[in-house]
């Protein structure tokens, strides 16, 4: 069943003076479903255009919620101001954007060490996120450890800085892209494909993106987060990767069943589901995510 819907041209509003990109994706008889917000990566040239697969095939698919697809400060369309990120910002965003734009409860759909972001959002508004779905969520070990200030300070200082500069434009190159995107997200090498390292090449255009990404690779977004995940009230769905694995060293040791495993030990109204992928899970196993993610999603309608 297909259902008529319109992805909305980019449209914007202010926050704390800066200009924030986002758009909607709409089907045409949409009113009475709950909508969904998506939490896009961060990363070299990652904005909202990571979701661009995931929407189409929801909606192929016959789903009628309204998508929310916001740009992050620092990515995409959005304004890139030279200021080191983390997590509460970008939930001080969302909140707002919840607030004065979607303007009614929503299921927050986030992906990957994004899921920092969708937990100060949901201790700032509990009341406007109904449902949360983790999209391939970082190692247990990972988002359960505080990175000492003092190493994220140096790390800052170090990426924010003419050597920063200059692996930020290798890094963008299609070379490096395609080489990370194999070794480090997809579960195939045949899936990063001419799309994905387009749309990051393009994504990466703007030298400016840079602040967003090095404020995520010196990681401000290190904390221990154990007690915030247990906190949560809300229906929590948890998706994993046949093949997920982690990029940092604590997190290499853990299989995709621990990390289920440990996610559902501290959620207090969680499930979880492996499908076939590895790490970006919406955009390269997207048939199966939407197929895994649409009954949960269905029981808020």
């Amino acid at each position: 069943m297909q259902t008529s819907h319109t992805a909305s041209p980019t449209q914007f509003y202010t926050w704390q003076n800066y200009r924030c990109a986002y758009e909607i994706s709409q089907p045409n008889n949409s009113i009475s479903e709950v909508p969904l917000l998506l939490i896009h990566p961060i990363g070299v040239g990652l904005s909202r255009q990571f979701w661009q697969r995931f929407c189409g095939e929801w909606h192929t698919k016959g789903y009628r919620n309204p998508i929310y697809n916001p740009d992050l400060l620092g990515c995409g369309e959005s304004d890139m101001p030279h200021v080191a990120y983390n997590p509460k910002d970008w939930a001080n965003q969302l909140h707002y954007f919840l607030q004065t734009v979607i303007k009614k409860p929503a299921i927050a759909v986030v992906q990957g060490a994004l899921l920092p972001v969708a937990l100060e959002l949901v201790q700032k508004e509990a009341n406007l996120i109904t449902g949360l779905i983790l999209a391939g969520p970082p190692a247990w070990a990972v988002i359960t450890k505080k990175a000492p200030k003092l190493q994220q300070k140096f790390l800052w200082n170090l990426l924010d800085s003419p050597f920063g500069n200059a692996f930020y434009r290798y890094a963008r190159t299609p070379n490096f892209l395609r080489s990370f995107s194999t070794r480090q997200l997809f579960a195939s090498e045949n899936t990063v494909d001419a799309e994905w390292l387009n749309t990051l090449v393009k994504g990466a255009e703007n030298i400016a993106n840079r602040y967003a990404v090095f404020s995520f690779l010196s990681g401000f977004w290190r904390q221990d987060y154990s007690s915030l995940i247990a906190s949560i009230k809300q229906p929590t769905l948890v998706v994993v990767g046949e093949t997920a694995s982690s990029i940092s060293q604590e997190g290499k040791q853990e299989t995709p069943d621990e990390r289920l495993a440990d996610y559902l030990a501290y959620l207090p109204q969680g499930r979880g589901i492996k499908l076939p992928g590895r790490n970006v899970l919406p955009y390269e196993s997207t048939t199966e995510f939407v197929t895994a993610i649409a009954p949960f999603i269905n029981e808020f309608s």
